[in-house]
């Protein structure tokens, strides 16, 4: 059983985990480089708890202490107890779901080893925001997705913001990084995926030509939102695939493309 334990100074260094969750370019860095990510609300907590992680420790404010009980039961870590107030001066933000928990991140897969058993894969490039990323990752869980490799410069997806959004998604689909880019695709393609680029050109062909869901093998890539996809990962791919737009808009927000793109790539899919 975890202790609880009450603290009343924002000071304390028994809070470290959890100080300065707004500094996104200190967090980005440090969360990485201590092998810790930090979980925000119950349902969070508990699907990360769910998903293997390992629990550093849980900052609560007193009416999450009950809600949370079952967890803190269970638990080998330290819970602290803190007040709304004091929550906010550690963090930085007002904390309005009142539960925070700092989970010990696990060592990431290679793409090797994922491509080994996926069908589905998302390949992103150059993603830098976080509420896109989380989205990505919750459409990739909903609509089948196998897999997710991410260039070097994606944001990280266990950033708090990417996992808020995923809704825990983050949790349910396995991820990696390819090492160099787009040099790094050679190997999707080795391992019998067809390339496919998401792209508003009008020279790609549209998703229901391209007719992914009777392919054996796809990785679906896509690029940062305004920018997409770089002219040599448009270069590196197979074939170039698009959403039909209408009423004079040209694209979507990169989230969105996403999901309708899962959707198409899945569709027929068989159902093991």
């Amino acid at each position: 059983m975890a202790d609880l334990i009450t603290v009343d100074d924002p000071t304390d260094p028994r809070l470290r985990d959890y100080t300065g969750l707004t500094d996104v370019e200190l967090r980005r860095k440090r969360e990485p480089a201590e092998g810790l990510f930090i979980a925000e609300g119950e349902k969070v907590i508990r699907r990360a708890k769910e998903a293997g992680y390992e629990m550093r420790s849980m900052l609560l404010s007193a009416k999450w202490v009950d809600v949370m009980r079952d967890v803190i039961d269970e638990l080998p870590a330290p819970v602290y107890a803190v007040s709304p107030e004091l929550a906010e001066q550690v963090t930085g933000y007002h904390v309005h779901r009142g539960a925070l928990a700092s989970m010990q991140r696990k060592p990431l897969p290679t793409a090797t080893e994922l491509l080994q058993t996926a069908r589905r894969v998302v390949v992103m490039e150059s993603v830098n925001d976080h509420t896109n990323i989380g989205a990505i990752f919750r459409s990739a869980a909903a609509l089948g997705m196998d897999a997710v490799l991410l260039s070097p410069d994606c944001a990280d997806p266990l950033y708090r913001r990417s996992v808020k959004v995923s809704m825990g998604a983050v949790f349910s689909v396995p991820y990696a990084r390819l090492d160099t880019w787009p040099k790094g695709l050679e190997s999707v393609r080795e391992a019998g995926f067809t390339l496919l680029a998401l792209t508003p050109d009008e020279k790609a062909k549209t998703l229901d030509e391209a007719a992914p869901h009777r392919m054996d093998r796809v990785a679906l890539m896509l690029g940062a939102e305004g920018d997409g996809l770089s002219t040599q990962a448009l270069v590196a791919a197979d074939e170039w695939v698009r959403i039909p737009m209408a009423h004079g808009v040209d694209s979507l927000n990169v989230g969105a493309a996403a999901a309708v793109a899962f959707y198409a790539v899945a569709t027929g899919r068989p159902r093991l």
